[in-house]
């Protein structure tokens, strides 16, 4: 279960560097190493089978859509809705292994 959470975080920190290194965007760092890093640490939890790994990646991927989703609407350009579409998925299989457990 913890397979998605390390996918996760390795594209979104991977996109982060990506727009900084071509944009010089320091917020795209900013943002995709700080989700990565969320996303890597509820992989790490659910691995260890501690409290809150779920809840994390559920908040990682609400962040990751409140961030993504409207920018994706507004210039249709195909890395932010490949990363809509990422933080939607993300956000259901959470919701639904959530579910599952509680």
């Amino acid at each position: 279960m913890e397979h998605p959470a390390f996918t996760l975080a390795a594209l979104c920190a991977f996109g982060g560097t990506m727009g900084f290194a071509r944009t010089g965007s320091i917020p795209s760092l900013v943002a995709g190493v700080g989700i990565g890093a969320m996303y890597g640490y509820s992989g790490y939890l659910l691995k260890k089978n501690a409290n809150y790994g779920i809840e994390l990646a559920i908040l990682a991927s609400l962040v990751l859509g409140g961030a993504m989703i409207p920018r994706a609407i507004k210039t249709r350009k195909p890395l932010p809705i490949a990363m809509s579409v990422l933080a939607i998925t993300g956000g259901a299989y959470y919701i639904k292994k959530y579910r599952e457990f509680n």
